[in-house]
């Protein structure tokens, strides 16, 4: 069962703990995170659309998120027996199997600890009573600290490179003392992190360059890119 929020969730809050049945048994949050990353992504209903496309390609992409060490965990507000129907839709339209657990979370209970309800509000319902869930996408570290919250409209599919390649930038950061420019993709130069000083710059990256007093462009070793 979920926890009741306490209060709203931000960058650097521990991701709420939960237990809940899933395609793959019951879980408990942070035993199934263990030392792993995880995107943990939210959907409004089964049987729908857009959530369908989302799915099939989160499938497809996961040996790219394992190869991260990142594990996947989908969430729908419905039941475990519905979502075992739609994942054989999701197969049949994409090609792809759906490794990962989603969530049953038909009463709204983990939506609604994860704000993934519009104005976190369960009794805010459509003309069938269903709670307006949203396209919500949180990235966890293996702290359980959530790095990256992303809020989607029900009407707009996400963008899974996106998250992928957010994945990258977070993981590429925390080893390397750097951070990354816009439109940043591994193998892109990074930035040099504010708080490193120009003469541990010279030792940590030997091909630095100046562009600002504050903005400092390098190039990583190939051995230290994120796996593409």
């Amino acid at each position: 069962m979920a926890e009741q929020r306490a209060a709203p969730l931000r960058l650097g809050t521990v991701a709420p703990n939960f237990q809940s049945e899933t395609t793959k048994g019951p879980i408990d949050l942070h035993e199934y995170i263990g030392d792993k990353w995880l995107v943990f992504f939210s959907h409004p209903e089964d049987y729908t659309p857009v959530c369908t496309t989302e799915l099939g390609e989160m499938a497809r992409l996961e040996p790219d998120f394992a190869k991260r060490g990142v594990k996947l965990l989908g969430l729908s507000a419905n039941t475990v027996e519905s979502h075992e129907g739609w994942a054989s839709d999701i197969k049949e339209i994409s090609g792809n199997t759906l490794n990962f657990p989603i969530v049953a979370d038909k009463e709204r209970k983990v939506a609604y600890l994860y704000d993934m309800l519009d104005y976190q509000d369960t009794t805010n319902v459509d003309e069938k009573g269903i709670a307006f869930t949203i396209r919500s996408v949180f990235i966890i570290d293996p702290r359980k600290t959530i790095r990256t919250i992303l809020s989607y409209p029900a009407s707009t599919g996400r963008n899974a490179n996106e998250i992928l390649r957010i994945v990258d930038s977070l993981q590429t950061g925390d080893k390397h003392k750097v951070t990354t420019p816009v439109n940043w993709v591994p193998g892109d130069d990074v930035i040099v992190h504010p708080s490193v000083k120009n003469e541990q710059a010279k030792e940590l990256f030997p091909d630095f360059r100046i562009v600002k007093p504050y903005l400092r462009f390098t190039p990583l070793p190939k051995d230290k890119i994120t796996p593409a």
